[in-house]
């Protein structure tokens, strides 16, 4: 499974803070192994998988932030000042399920046909 260093040195991600990334990893792991138990999820490079664990963990991390206290739409230095935003972004279960796959088939193929 992915890593820290992989996440940031191959992924090139660094949105996701060093002590979160385990948890997120681990839960985009479960989601991938699902889909290999439901679906025929072939790897089309060796780094395939790490990537698509990343890329989930990417998202899962979005919604989290837009879930605990919304998303910062801009900032202020000078006089302190954020916005934060949450209407208008969908986090239902449902639009978190959709995303996780989306990002897992940029790196992965997913056949979801009878076969």
């Amino acid at each position: 499974m992915a890593d820290y260093a992989f996440y940031t040195e191959t992924y090139l991600g660094g949105s996701i803070p060093e002590a979160d990334f385990p948890r997120l990893a681990k839960r985009s792991g479960e989601q991938l192994s699902r889909y290999k138990r439901i679906y025929t999820v072939t790897a089309p490079n060796a780094d395939s998988e790490d990537m698509a664990i990343c890329a989930m963990a990417d998202a899962l991390y979005y919604y989290e932030l837009a879930q605990n206290g919304g998303l910062v739409t801009s900032s202020s230095i000078g006089s302190v000042s954020s916005s934060q935003k949450t209407e208008g972004v969908d986090i239902s279960q449902k639009a978190q399920s959709k995303e996780l796959y989306r990002c897992a088939c940029l790196y992965l193929d997913i056949y979801r046909g009878v076969g």
